[in-house]
């Protein structure tokens, strides 16, 4: 099963500067995907989880067009094909 992640420029030192990282996970949720994408961007996991796991809520996380938020957060399905982005919050005014 492959899966493509969309990353944010903050977080591309992690990716080695790659602005999509494509990764299979052995599990096809989003926390399956996020295993997946540490294993080749290490420590990109922590900035996108917080300490007891949760995302991180300036962080979104969309599966296709969907925000993980508002359906099953970490256990979101992934399709076979899919594109998961990570984006940071932007707040300000």
């Amino acid at each position: 099963m492959s899966v493509s992640v969309r990353i944010p420029t903050i977080l591309r030192t992690y990716t080695g500067g790659a602005s999509e990282v494509t990764v299979d996970p052995t599990e096809a949720t989003l926390s399956g995907v996020l295993d997946a994408l540490e294993a080749v961007a290490p420590g990109i996991r922590t900035r996108v989880l917080d300490d007891t796991g949760a995302l991180r809520r300036f962080v979104n996380v969309y599966v296709a067009d969907e925000d993980v938020r508002f359906t099953d957060g970490l256990a979101t399905p992934v399709p076979e094909g899919a594109q998961v982005s990570i984006i940071p919050a932007v707040a300000g005014g």
